[in-house]
């Protein structure tokens, strides 16, 4: 990856080694903030609208103030400025609570290179365990207290998931509720095809993250001839399905090669699903 770049609100561009979080932000103390991830190409970030929307959902779920989305959008445009049109960007938008004591939320924006693991994983596909989450599928949006669905900077159940994953031998993880049923991934929803439908996990009904890309690849699936569904899986139901995808902001539709030591068959249906949301993919014998 080339080197990140890095703004602040209201300071602009900054080189990327000077501090950014003062030491009692409570950002860096309780994982007390939010933040987006998008897709940088041909120098401008993509689905940018249904993106700052969901940060503006989620900063009302845990009464996180933001500055408007003007300036926001000022913002990123700073950190992206003389980007090379031809190289794929990981943009990510973080806003914190701020310091402790009640200072300011700390809003920034860094810009980086698209790792080449993702570009590699559109190509390859990801090996993929499931992993129980310790929860029924139904109970997070039942309590009222409890903020579920947001992209929140607090990442250690998900930093977690991924380092088991790599002890275990493969790329990702599907977490499992109580009850049976297929949820998401730490940082990936869950689609898939059964006959003539598209398909991917209820967001209101589970508390799982809204994925941007899935619901613009669900809004799409008319132009593949499948019809748009929410439903909850059970893995075995899972195992059943034609083909099935991981998606996120920057890797896009990933295929899912294998679920829990099974491989899947490969489904031609993957680079058309990657061509209509027109993300790259590497020629075969490069990453």
């Amino acid at each position: 990856m080339g080197t990140t770049r890095v703004a602040v609100l209201g300071r602009g561009l900054v080189p990327a080694g000077e501090p950014v979080l003062r030491g009692d932000d409570r950002g860096v103390l309780h994982g007390d903030g939010l933040f987006e991830t998008l897709h940088l190409r041909d120098g401008r970030p993509w689905l940018l609208e249904p993106h700052l929307a969901r940060l503006r959902s989620g900063a009302a779920a845990i009464d996180l103030p933001l500055p408007p989305d003007a300036a926001l959008v000022e913002l990123l445009d700073e950190v992206r400025v003389g980007w090379p049109a031809q190289t794929e960007g990981a943009l990510r938008l973080v806003c914190t609570r701020g310091p402790e004591g009640g200072g300011p939320p700390t809003v920034y924006a860094t810009l980086g290179e698209v790792p080449d693991s993702a570009r590699a994983a559109r190509r390859d596909g990801v090996t993929v365990a499931t992993l129980p989450l310790g929860v029924a599928a139904r109970s997070r949006p039942e309590l009222g207290w409890l903020p579920s669905g947001v992209k929140s900077t607090s990442y250690a159940l998900s930093t977690a998931a991924r380092r088991w994953a790599q002890r275990t031998g493969v790329d990702d993880v599907l977490w499992v509720s109580t009850d049976g049923y297929v949820l998401e991934g730490p940082t990936a929803n869950v689609v898939w095809r059964s006959g003539g439908e598209l398909c991917t996990v209820p967001a209101a009904e589970t508390g799982v993250l809204p994925g941007v890309t899935a619901h613009h690849l669900l809004s799409r699936a008319a132009e593949l001839g499948l019809t748009p569904a929410e439903h909850l899986p059970t893995v075995a139901g899972l195992h059943e399905a034609e083909a099935i995808w991981l998606t996120s902001s920057l890797r896009g539709p990933v295929e899912v090669t294998s679920l829990d030591g099974t491989p899947r068959p490969g489904s031609p249906l993957t680079p058309h699903l990657q061509a209509l949301l027109n993300f790259p993919r590497p020629p075969l014998g490069r990453s």
